[in-house]
């Protein structure tokens, strides 16, 4: 059963660490710079058993504006935030800021605490109290409890217990679908143990001795230790604050931002789709291709924000945006972002990806625009099926793996079996290598199809004496990367449709015949008696062309090929032709003598035939190839 996590939020020095060590007794200030200074640097982390019989992590944040980068790493996995206001300053640029944070996390539920209430008279405090009411007015925060309280006192202390108690047992406890996944933190070093990550985790589960994969950097390890509040675990749920011991991994290979995961369960990406939230709060338009710092999981990295649908954006409006990062992250759809300005830094904007890998989008024309907002619509409405046709057609003939479109939709196991089952039944997704799951949508392959049968039908047009174009040729023209598996496919697919038809190594279009007329007929019966008269002493390929040399060599060649393709003439080696009535006469003659005689060898052969080596050898050789003797020693006998 996964974990509920409470994150704080609010302006530095308005009691958030007071608070929770008021909650649970735990300092969450751990660093001598934040107890000498006073505030909080760094993320700090406590729990708090409930009367409910949950065990609440909790997560403290830093409230100075320097350290907003460390506040957005704490509330990327957080359940709940207490939403914390100092009743002696009210509502500050930190408060505003967090508030924002905390909305485009997607964060839905949490409380409100007035700080410090031993510091102002009543009246000031009901003026306090109002203030946040109304700045929370038509948010996820509008109906929560709102508390005032002192850390010194205790008083209301007894109070945010219960309303935290109120709130997890009323939480969703199951478990986050898919594999395991733990944005990255803390990173540090024990000695006698390794590398050591702690986080937040979010989905799946993990359990000792497992093999485990830092992303985007594509680190592998092996689980040696899982601790939850400072206990020793076999397993761990989604929603735990976790500590994790990484064998076969040092810690200068790990920072703060990669994220700890089941191998082939994410993939680094240096872009993503996403929904864009431009914050009210902003002076300017924002402006297409902006420098950002974009805030996912527990990393920062800079990266520029492409829109997708128009040339700029008005504060509080909603775009459609490509991210476009400088370093890679590894995330799936449905995870939240921040975006913060390059500087000076605030927080300008975020929200949901929708898509973790794909193409560079383009918008310099309205079609393009129109696709960009029509991809978006689907995102935004379509059902998982639609999902993944999508994504395979964008793979196009390459397609995807089960393992890769399960990352791209988020979706694992039987999930994604059930979303997948129609879709193949139906044929709207082909499975082009089942040992390796790889897929690609149906309307593609139809495509390849048509293509085939396109390149077909302008090769006989180029060449009407050609009987077909060779397999590999029409796969190279259909698609440099085309594998031979989905070739295979594309040619089955035409013959079943009755489109195409392979005659060994050539495929040609069902309803093509070489047809000849004219001068090209006459040379067709030129070249077939030339054969008839010459008998068993043929000449060579190359005396018929010098024989022919008024006439092109390539429609020489060509023709010949159509008199073998039609059997007119057999093809006893590269360079010797023989016509079929001639051969077919010979072969009755050296079945009669093997009948009789039972063994021929190369002599009597040649005083049967009267020809020479050049011809006698070429034939005996054919005569075993197409079985009519077998060859022992120096003789051959009938097969």
């Amino acid at each position: 059963m996964r974990e509920i996590v409470l994150g704080t939020a609010g302006h530095v020095d308005h009691g958030k660490t007071s608070l929770v060590r008021a909650l649970t007794g735990i300092d969450t200030d751990r660093l001598k710079e934040e107890k000498a200074r006073g505030i909080t640097i760094e993320l700090g982390f406590a729990h708090l058993d409930l009367p409910c019989g949950h065990r609440l992590g909790i997560v403290d944040v830093p409230g100075h504006e320097r350290f907003v980068r460390n506040m957005v790493a704490g509330a990327s996995g957080i359940d709940l935030v207490a939403f914390v206001v100092a009743a002696d300053e009210g509502i500050m640029p930190q408060t505003r800021e967090h508030f924002e944070i905390c909305r485009l996390l997607g964060v839905k539920r949490g409380l409100v605490v007035i700080t410090k209430k031993d510091l102002v008279d009543p009246e000031w405090l009901e003026l306090v109290c109002d203030e946040v009411r109304e700045f929370l007015k038509e948010s996820f925060l509008a109906e929560a409890p709102l508390i005032p309280v002192s850390a010194v006192t205790g008083e209301g202390i007894p109070q945010v217990r219960e309303a935290l108690d109120r709130l997890v047992a009323a939480s969703d406890f199951s478990e986050a679908h898919g594999p395991f996944r733990l944005p990255v933190d803390r990173v540090f070093t024990m000695k006698g143990f390794g590398a050591v990550v702690t986080g937040t985790s979010i989905s799946g589960r993990l359990t000792l001795g497992e093999e485990v994969c830092f992303y985007p950097r594509l680190l592998t390890g092996k689980v040696r230790g899982i601790q939850v509040h400072g206990a020793e675990r076999d397993q761990v749920e989604a929603g735990y604050r976790t500590a994790i011991n990484v064998q076969g991994v040092d810690k200068e290979q790990i920072r703060r931002g990669d994220v700890l995961a089941s191998p082939d369960s994410l993939a680094p990406s240096f872009m993503f789709d996403a929904d864009f939230l431009y914050l009210s709060a902003n002076a300017k338009k924002l402006k297409n291709r902006r420098r950002v710092r974009v805030h996912v999981g527990t990393a920062e990295v800079m990266g520029r924000i492409a829109l997708l649908a128009a040339d700029e954006l008005e504060p509080g409006a909603t775009g459609a945006v490509q991210l476009l990062l400088e370093e890679p992250v590894s995330i799936w759809p449905g995870d939240h972002y921040v975006v913060r300005s390059y500087s000076p830094v605030h927080t300008i904007g975020g929200g949901v990806i929708f898509n973790c890998a794909p193409p560079k989008r383009r918008r310099f024309s309205p079609a393009q625009r129109q696709a960009n907002q029509e991809i978006f619509a689907l995102y935004r409405e379509g059902a998982p099926e639609e999902l993944a046709l999508f994504h395979l057609r964008e793979s196009g003939i390459d397609g995807l793996t089960r393992q890769e479109l399960a990352v791209r939709l988020g979706l694992f196991g039987k999930r994604l079996q059930k979303v997948l089952e129609k879709s193949v039944s139906a044929r709207r997704v082909i499975v082009v290598d089942p040992d390796r799951q790889r897929m690609i949508a149906g309307e593609t392959l139809a495509a390849l199809v048509t293509k085939a049968a396109g390149l077909l039908a302008d090769f006989h047009r180029d060449n009407p004496l050609k009987s077909g174009l060779s397999a590999e040729e029409l796969r190279g023209r259909l698609a440099r990367s085309l594998s031979a598996r989905l070739f295979q496919l594309v040619l089955q697919e035409a013959a079943k449709a009755g489109q195409v038809k392979q005659e060994g190594s050539l495929i040609r279009l069902a309803d093509h015949q070489v047809a000849l007329v004219g001068e090209t007929e006459d040379l067709r019966r030129q070249l077939l008696e030339f054969y008839r008269q010459a008998g068993l002493a043929v000449p060579t390929v190359k005396e018929t062309l010098e024989q022919h040399g008024k006439y092109p060599a390539d429609l020489v060649r060509e023709l010949l090929a159509v008199l073998l393709r039609d059997g007119e003439l057999v093809k006893v080696s590269e360079e010797l032709y023989f016509e079929a009535g001639v051969l077919a006469e010979l072969r009755a003659r050296l079945l009669a003598f093997l009948q009789q005689e039972g063994e021929i060898d190369a002599p009597r052969f040649k005083n049967l035939t009267g020809l020479t080596r050049k011809f006698s050898i070429p034939l005996l050789e054919y005569f075993d190839r197409t079985k009519l003797t077998l060859r022992i020693g120096d003789v051959r006998r009938l097969r």
